[in-house]
């Protein structure tokens, strides 16, 4: 296996240092717009396998040119969700298999934007399913951890644990505070903007898909680990578009902890325009007001060192179990910044989200996982997944994942 992956950032940085603990690859390439940003990388992990790249992730040919020049068998996309559909179809020009951890963005219904749904997330990339299926070759879309791990636990969930599931519940939570600073996201800001702010997509069978506005039906959700009650409110996002596709799921929602402060600031952003993202003029200077917020913002993959505590990802599953009674439970998995940062240098958030296609691709290489089309991971067995996140190095990645059973209402 030879992998480029694009996008030397935070999550980026984090699978390079989590893959070098591997051995399942030959060579893995790592590009950004910034040279200097992979070859500072590669200077710090020192591993001869590893090789820093430019590359214009906007543009299809730039993505096809370097895959072709470094025979990459494997693309993961780390970058921001504008450049999906660029590196999507410069991996399939280059003959790649492609992986993602956010898919092609929303557009939300021009005239009911929060009751129906307009382009859905990963729209664009599932139109072209059948061009994926019939080159025989694969995009396994969606494999960070949110979506990731979640609709690898909800592929579990049904398989092992639930006769029927009247809800996926995708519920996220932290209790992470930044020392020093008044407001500073640990994950991409202009990302963090582009799910809150579209309108949360919710699926019902016998419905489809349907949408709310921003931030509706907010609930408490008792998280584990010394976590706690967080309130999490309804947030667009991947996973509602990708379970109901290969479960049987009656109802899929996503709820994200986002806290009084965080929403108040986002809904700020909207008011004043700042959440755009089309070019405005500033003196002279055609800027985006978006890419203006991200500036003025730390960077959340600096903020590891100034983080403490532990962030929560995970889906909370309500049905019928194998033995035929009601359950209510909670497949989770937390990472603790304080470890992340000891063991790899990346703090939590961005360290979780990375690790999980890490360990599709060593499931690909080794033939364990194996497709064609675009494919979320649902489709895919969770078992072998979970068992080598959870299995200790060097068998595994000595990341475990947990259960907790959740009072049934």
């Amino acid at each position: 296996m030879r992998i480029l992956i694009i996008g030397a950032g935070g999550v980026g940085s984090a699978a390079v240092r989590i893959a070098v603990r591997r051995d399942f690859f030959e060579a893995l390439v790592v590009a950004d717009y910034d040279p200097a940003r992979p070859q500072a990388l590669v200077d710090a992990v020192g591993d001869p396998r590893v090789i820093a790249a430019q590359v214009d992730a906007s543009n299809a040919d730039s993505v096809a040119d370097l895959i072709r020049a470094h025979d990459i068998t494997h693309v993961l996309n780390a970058v921001d969700p504008r450049f999906v559909m660029p590196i999507f179809d410069g991996a399939f020009a280059a003959g790649a298999t492609y992986l993602d951890m956010a898919m092609s963005l929303s557009h939300p219904h021009p005239d009911q934007p929060h009751a129906l749904p307009g382009v859905k997330l990963g729209d664009e990339q599932f139109a072209k399913a059948a061009e994926w299926e019939a080159a025989g070759r694969l995009a396994l879309v969606g494999i960070g951890v949110e979506p990731g791990l979640s609709d690898v636990f909800a592929r579990y969930a049904e398989d092992e644990l639930f006769d029927e599931i009247d809800e996926l519940g995708v519920r996220d939570g932290a209790n992470l505070v930044v020392a020093g600073y008044d407001f500073a996201p640990s994950f991409s800001i202009w990302t963090t903007i582009e799910e809150c702010l579209n309108p949360p997509v919710i699926y019902e069978e016998g419905t489809g898909w349907f949408t709310t506005p921003p931030f509706s039906e907010p609930e408490v959700f008792d998280f584990p680990d010394g976590i706690g009650p967080v309130e999490c409110v309804n947030v667009e996002h991947e996973e509602v578009l990708l379970m109901p596709r290969w479960t049987k799921a009656k109802r899929v929602t996503f709820k994200y902890g986002l806290g009084d402060e965080f929403i108040g600031v986002l809904k700020t952003l909207h008011k004043l325009g700042l959440d755009k993202t089309d070019k405005v003029t500033v003196k002279g200077v055609d800027v985006s007001p978006r890419d203006v917020v991200a500036a003025c913002l730390p960077d959340p993959a600096t903020l590891g060192d100034k983080m403490s505590g532990k962030t929560c990802a995970g889906v909370w599953v309500r049905g019928t179990g194998k033995d035929g009674k009601p359950r209510s439970t909670y497949l989770y998995h937390v990472a603790d910044n304080e470890e992340t940062m000891r063991e790899y240098g990346s703090q939590a958030v961005v360290w979780q989200t990375a690790i999980n296609p890490v360990v599709a691709l060593e499931l690909l290489a080794t033939g364990v996982w194996s497709g064609t089309g675009v494919l979320g991971p649902e489709a895919f067995s969770a078992t072998p997944f979970l068992d080598l996140l959870a299995a200790a190095a060097p068998a595994g990645y000595g990341s475990p994942w947990g259960i907790e059973e959740k009072p049934i209402d």
